[in-house]
């Protein structure tokens, strides 16, 4: 059924998953190490986008466990924006800070658990996040707590992005934030647990709890 057996032209890769362009309305991404449940995170997304969350189009009927078809979004990734300098690190923060506070406005107290400046795209039509694979319902405590320690992994391990990152945390944790010592205990656990993580981000886990820390009262 569907078109999930054939893929285009490969327009990106993460960690864990690879985008095929369909046409130009419509993306594949391929799951390429059994994390992703396409079926579950299309329909969550789905969910999310009929509450007005900014998320992509889905195809459920052309999607699978490993495949996930959904609409193509034309813009650069926020990672890409701070790059060329169309967005500033403290705007990125406090984006970031905006689109937690409105997920977590959904009703069914949905998380993210990986909101970051790669997982969000800057499209003509405003912002969209992507990569709903780790998303659960949850503490919005912890979803905080993801966010800023991953960005705190960055300022650490991560010469080129160091300063920026730093910024993007303050903007994002003194917007205020909802981030609790419990968010924070789990999120450190859960990051150093993800088998995607390389050796120099779990190195660097014990001086992002004590940056991540440094904004909290």
């Amino acid at each position: 059924m569907g078109i999930t057996g054939r893929t285009g032209r490969l327009l990106g890769s993460g960690r864990a998953s690879d985008v095929y362009e369909i046409d130009e309305a419509w993306v594949l991404r391929r799951d390429r190490e059994g994390y992703a449940d396409g079926l579950a995170e299309g329909a969550l997304m789905e969910r999310l986008r009929a509450h007005g969350y900014p998320v992509p189009r889905v195809r459920l009927a052309d999607s699978s466990r490993s495949d996930l078809v959904m609409q193509r979004l034309y813009g650069p990734t926020m990672l890409e924006a701070l790059v060329a300098g169309d967005i500033g690190p403290r705007e990125s923060g406090e984006l970031l800070a905006r689109l937690l506070r409105q997920l977590h406005a959904v009703p069914g107290r949905v998380v993210h658990l990986d909101l970051h400046p790669e997982n969000v795209l800057l499209t003509p039509d405003g912002p969209y996040v992507i990569d709903w694979a780790n998303a659960e319902v949850g503490d919005p405590g912890l979803d905080w707590g993801m966010s800023a320690v991953i960005l705190a992994q960055v300022a650490l391990a991560d010469e080129r992005y160091a300063a920026p990152a730093r910024a993007m945390i303050t903007a994002l944790l003194t917007d205020p934030s909802a981030l609790t010592r419990d968010g924070l205990t789990e999120a450190l656990r859960r990051r150093a647990a993800n088998p995607t993580m390389t050796v120099r981000e779990v190195e660097v886990l014990g001086g992002a709890e004590e940056l991540v820390q440094s904004f909290m009262a």
